[in-house]
């Protein structure tokens, strides 16, 4: 069962292949991908503080410091940029549920 602050099946497929720890490269191979990005999106999500993890999600420091090597070697942007959606290039308002005061539209002042 995934928790609701899981990643999707979706959202992982399009993940997968980009996270350090594959077969063949150098070092370790990752086993736990999918739980550190699970535990990351739980800490986003929630606002909880690494010490506080639950069991389930592993060791909260451990964590932390994969987060931290993650983040100084610039290993989210691909990340980031794989489940960005295309779609949202361009973000248009419509106007008419845009609320404003009426000086704001340039009406005369009574």
């Amino acid at each position: 069962m995934r928790h609701r602050h899981a990643i999707s099946d979706a959202d992982w497929d399009r993940i997968k292949d980009r996270l350090p720890g594959q077969p063949g490269q150098h070092g370790g191979v990752a086993e736990d991908n999918r739980r550190f990005i699970d535990t990351v999106l739980y800490v986003a999500r929630t606002g909880i503080p690494w010490a506080d993890l639950p069991e389930r999600l592993g060791n909260g420091d451990s964590q932390w410091r994969r987060f931290d090597r993650w983040t100084a070697k610039g290993r989210w942007d691909p990340i980031l940029a794989a489940l960005r959606e295309p779609d949202l290039d361009t973000l248009i308002l419509d106007s008419t549920a845009v609320r404003a005061h009426p000086c704001a539209a340039g009406t005369k002042k009574n």
